[in-house]
């Protein structure tokens, strides 16, 4: 008499919720790594030589939280107060370039815009102070 064989393929309840869990997990990873590298590339892309590299903050679990992009910030040069707004609106500019600009975003944007009024007002110092006495 030929035996019969049974395959029962009985899925363990707590195997697929494991698999569930990872998934969602994965799927929540992909999500946010996504989202912050989309806001720190826009940082980046419009900081130039002036921004740093792209920084992924992860949380204990791996996910991630957050990300940001150093950009050095202009000091006031005196003698040449023209690179200090070039480079005073080049940080404006990278700190709004995301679509959704953080709290810090516009922090740093503050900062440059500080930055860039001194930087104009001692640009504009010597103006109107040269007269043409050759009228």
């Amino acid at each position: 008499m030929a035996g019969i064989n049974f395959f029962y393929n009985f899925s363990n309840p707590i195997e697929k919720q494991k698999e569930q869990q990872k998934a969602r997990k994965d799927a929540l990873i992909k999500k946010n790594y996504d989202e912050i590298y989309a806001h720190e590339l826009a940082h980046k892309t419009a900081g130039g030589s002036l921004a740093g590299n792209i920084v992924i903050e992860k949380n204990a679990e791996g996910i991630p939280i957050g990300g940001h992009v150093n950009i050095k910030m202009p000091s006031l040069n005196k003698n040449n107060p023209q690179k200090t707004i070039d480079d005073a609106n080049t940080v404006i500019r990278s700190a709004m370039a995301p679509i959704d600009p953080s709290a810090q975003d516009f922090r740093v944007k503050a900062q440059a815009e500080n930055i860039k009024m001194r930087a104009q007002a001692v640009k504009n110092k010597g103006v109107g102070e040269k007269f043409d006495y050759q009228a």
